[in-house]
């Protein structure tokens, strides 16, 4: 049996060998991360001078499994910001280990990355979202029964106990709201519960999130922002509302119909990841 310091040193040794792989591969030297969500993909397309790998060639990178995530890993430039994009995530729910869903997020850590956005597509609760709404996560719920950082903690990427009052960057989210009042875009706050999956929630769960507060559902970007926290990223989380959550509305709810629907507000969304990006976040000190 592997102890907690023999794996937590081979963790250490594995993210650093990709490190060192992608670096080889690229001049970029990436300030932020993004990751895309269900239906998002298609943001790739704003990147200039890019570079693209698939997760196959990648050391450590998994496969994609739901429909809707490419699997791919691009490089490249939001107007002078160096930027590293996944095109699609792994899911816990889809039989990986929590360490493995989180590997790319330690990655892109370690490559220098500064600022974390993370995307998903979400089931809305708050009765004031409709489909194609756009939310700036707040806060959330870990109801997963999972956390990525059990086990034996690596110091060199984060404190054993962490604070989480601040898990997504009140700075970075005022940079998003103001830049959505530019291009009058109606961009909403909320609190996403995060969830296990693969199911969606019957309307009897749906009804305890929104009595614990919850405004969104989804079943990814908790463990990613835990991480990206923990070894010292600005989070930010933008959820698409791609469908109401069961019990909200009547309609039967199908992973096609959520693809749609964030394809419907892409316009929007890469409007607002862009821009932001471009006009309103600082410059990496060098």
């Amino acid at each position: 049996m592997i102890d907690g310091q023999t794996k937590a040193l081979k963790q250490v040794e594995e993210v650093n060998a990709t490190v060192d792989f992608l670096k080889a591969k690229t001049s970029i030297n990436p300030q932020v991360a993004i990751v895309l969500g269900s239906g998002l993909g298609n943001f790739a397309d704003v990147l200039k001078d890019k570079f693209s790998l698939d997760y196959s060639d990648i050391p450590g990178f998994l496969e994609c499994s739901v429909q809707g995530h490419q699997g791919q890993l691009h490089f490249g430039k939001i107007g002078n910001v160096e930027v590293v994009l996944m095109q699609g995530r792994f899911h816990f729910y889809e039989g990986y280990k929590l360490d493995q869903v989180v590997f790319p997020i330690k990655v892109f850590a370690q490559m220098g990355c500064e600022q974390l956005i993370l995307t998903n597509a979400a089931g809305g609760i708050h009765t004031s979202y409709a489909q194609g709404q756009l939310v700036l996560i707040q806060d959330h719920i870990n109801l997963t029964g999972q956390n990525p950082l059990v086990g034996k903690n690596i110091e060199k990427f984060g404190p054993r106990f962490p604070d989480m009052t601040y898990t997504y960057n009140p700075t970075i989210n005022e940079l998003f709201i103001q830049q959505a009042k530019e291009l009058n875009i109606d961009l909403k706050t909320g609190i996403y519960a995060g969830v296990l999956g693969p199911t969606y929630e019957t309307p009897a769960e749906v009804r305890m999130l929104k009595t614990l507060g919850a405004d969104l559902v989804g079943m990814s970007t908790v463990p990613e922002a835990i991480i990206g926290h923990h070894m010292g990223m600005k989070v930010t989380g933008i959820s698409c509302v791609t469908n109401m959550a069961a019990g909200i509305s009547k309609i039967e709810l199908k992973h096609e119909d959520i693809k749609d629907v964030a394809n419907k507000v892409m316009a929007d969304f890469s409007s607002l990841v862009e821009k932001t990006i471009e006009n309103k976040f600082p410059t990496r000190h060098t």
